[in-house]
């Protein structure tokens, strides 16, 4: 596949894998994709499993991300994780502002923009996520809401920090319900906000900034939706949680 943005294809493991079946998931993993080298690859796991992990994914095609982070550097946060520590253990991504947390702990756009100004000055490049809920969508909303977050979640960001940072739209309604954003869906919506960053930073941004689509990616579906235009990578839930499924989504990417 040729396109003019390199791939990134996450794997968002949420609260599943103990550090022992973390080793196993993601040792597989390195032995199956050994030889990619046409998409990003990148495994999030719990903050738990990240030592571990990182031990496995050093001097491989395989990067670590993490599933979130503080907007402060250190202090009296207690339960809290800073970007120092995430470095510690060679993380190079943070996935930031899923929708689960924006909806279960009402993590706000401002709060989220805090969050990637603090991942961007720890040399962390943010997944920053937005999407809309179905009673959204379906109520002609998903441009408007998709707006908010993207100018919010991104605000005050700079060119170069944009040029680094990844944005998944993740419709909330297809997120584990085995539903999945039509191609056109997904098209316009990733269309859209490509649109939204030109506004914010200009034509040679938008170009360069990769957009992934999270929404039950499968393998039967990663080969259609990676071929879209605007669509740059997927940001992968419950089928990442399996060697075979989420090495598959990998291979029928490219």
């Amino acid at each position: 596949m040729n396109k003019e943005r390199k791939l990134i294809i996450a794997g968002n493991w949420k609260m599943h894998k103990t550090a022992a079946e973390a080793l196993t998931l993601v040792k597989g993993l390195k032995m199956e994709l050994a030889h990619i080298k046409e998409v990003d690859m990148v495994v999030c796991p719990p903050f738990t499993a990240l030592a571990e992990v990182s031990k496995v994914v050093l001097e491989s095609n395989i990067r670590l991300g993490a599933q979130n982070m503080s907007e402060h550097h250190y202090g009296a946060f207690t339960g809290e994780i800073a970007a120092g520590m995430l470095k510690e253990f060679s993380v190079r991504y943070v996935i930031l502002g899923h929708s689960e947390r924006r909806h279960h702990q009402h993590e706000s756009d401002k709060l989220i923009s805090k969050k990637a100004h603090a991942a961007h000055a720890a040399s962390l490049r943010p997944i920053v996520c937005v999407g809309e809920t179905l009673a959204e969508r379906e109520g002609g909303q998903m441009e408007k809401v998709l707006e908010t977050q993207v100018r919010g979640s991104l605000h005050g960001l700079t060119h170069e920090q944009l040029d680094e940072t990844i944005i998944a739209y993740e419709p909330i309604w297809a997120i584990g319900s085995g539903r999945t954003a039509s191609p056109e869906q997904a098209q316009e919506a990733h269309a859209f906000i490509r649109k939204l960053v030109a506004d914010m930073a200009g034509d040679a941004v938008a170009r360069r900034v990769r957009i992934q689509y999270g929404g039950s990616v499968k393998p039967a579906n990663a080969r259609e939706l990676m071929g879209l235009p605007d669509v740059d990578g997927a940001l992968v839930g419950g089928a990442a949680l399996d060697t075979r499924s989420f090495s598959d989504i990998i291979k029928h990417s490219i």
